[in-house]
């Protein structure tokens, strides 16, 4: 019983490990950057974008470049436009 509990503990923590972060939680969306200003602004700042959506977990993640052509994965606060996780992936 006890190997049982020690896998499926194991298991939880290796999900969570893929699991996005959260970011918001019931944050009114009205409050949110608008996701085409959004965009703009990540492009102003030399992100090439990819892929713009919307986290389940309440995020705007994106999927691209940075401006030294890096390739990232970004998890953004939909308010603050603050980076709450960031991976980059070479």
């Amino acid at each position: 019983m006890k190997k049982i509990v020690t896998i499926l503990l194991l298991i939880g923590v290796s999900l969570s490990v893929f699991a996005g972060p959260t970011c918001t939680s019931g944050e009114d969306k009205s409050n949110w950057i608008p996701k085409g200003q959004f965009k703009q602004n990540l492009k102003d700042q030399g992100y090439t974008v990819k892929i713009f959506e919307e986290s389940s977990h309440g995020c705007y993640e994106i999927y691209g470049y940075d401006k030294n052509g890096q390739k990232v994965e970004i998890y953004f606060h939909p308010v603050t436009g603050e980076i709450v996780k960031q991976n980059n992936k070479n």
